[in-house]
């Protein structure tokens, strides 16, 4: 499955526009954008999975740098200090990853 099945093409597309320039990443508003907040739960367990390239059941940093590539192969990498506000918003229990149950809790919170 890829995001565009689950969410619709032009909406990723004007949420990867918005945020084009390295440091603007804002990840409750791409949340929005691209439409995952209004996704059930289910849904959204699937985006995580995508998200998820190594199939590890976390989203680690090294996959947190190429968040945006998962929604559209030529987005951008993420900045360093991206990463680090996406990993401190998306990691409640401090291990360093991002759960599919941390990352239902960062769209719910978006």
């Amino acid at each position: 499955m890829s995001m565009t099945e689950l969410l619709g093409a032009e909406e990723i597309k004007k949420a990867l526009e918005a945020f084009a320039a390295a440091g603007s990443f804002n990840h409750k508003k791409f949340i929005q954008m691209v439409g995952l907040k209004k996704k059930s739960p289910d849904d959204v367990k699937k985006a995580f999975h995508i998200l998820d390239k190594d199939k590890s059941g976390f989203i680690e940093v090294d996959e947190l740098r190429f968040i945006l590539m998962g929604f559209s192969p030529d987005a951008r990498e993420l900045t360093d200090q991206e990463v680090k506000t996406l990993l401190n918003a998306g990691d409640k229990d401090g291990d360093g990853k991002i759960g599919v149950e941390e990352f239902s809790v960062l769209v719910a919170e978006s």
